[in-house]
């Protein structure tokens, strides 16, 4: 699915409507250039899905934890990342315990140390705006794209 032109008050509801169907948590890769809106996007979601607390952008402690409800967030960003062994001491085998939502920035720079995604976002600079474009990578990801089709208040321009 793919959105075009999108301002940062768009960007934001598409992140609050994506929280909608979210559900029991899952895996979503951000990828964009610097200033693309990776992280604008992440802290919409959190904010959504009941984050109470100030969300923090993880660009120098890598990683930020959240709790929103039932579900425990992970909001990560590999900028600084040379290799998926630099990933070892974050712990991410335990953080991938129960319901949980793991948000990634970067994540071509450790592809190899972090789960499978179960969404693709791939946020791109379109002068002043954004075009976002979602690809699932797994059955849940199918499931949340489909709750997003069926959302007439944000269309995407393509499904």
């Amino acid at each position: 699915m793919r959105w075009n032109h999108l301002d940062e008050e768009q960007l934001v509801q598409l992140a609050h409507k994506l929280a909608s169907a979210i559900g029991k948590g899952g895996v979503v890769f951000l990828d964009g250039d610097l200033g693309a809106g990776k992280t604008t996007f992440a802290r919409a979601l959190l904010s959504a899905l009941g984050v109470g607390e100030r969300i923090k952008s993880p660009t120098y402690s890598l990683l930020e934890s959240y709790e929103a409800g039932d579900l425990r967030a992970h909001h990560l960003d590999l900028y600084r990342i040379a290799d998926a062994e630099e990933l070892e001491w974050l712990g991410l085998s335990d953080l991938l315990q129960g319901d949980m939502l793991m948000l990634v920035e970067w994540p071509q720079r450790a592809l190899a140390g972090l789960p499978a995604p179960d969404l693709l976002l791939q946020l791109r600079h379109a002068g002043a705006v954004r075009d976002v474009e979602m690809k699932s990578c797994s059955g849940r990801g199918d499931s949340w794209l489909a709750a997003l089709a069926s959302n007439r208040s944000l269309a995407p321009a393509d499904t």
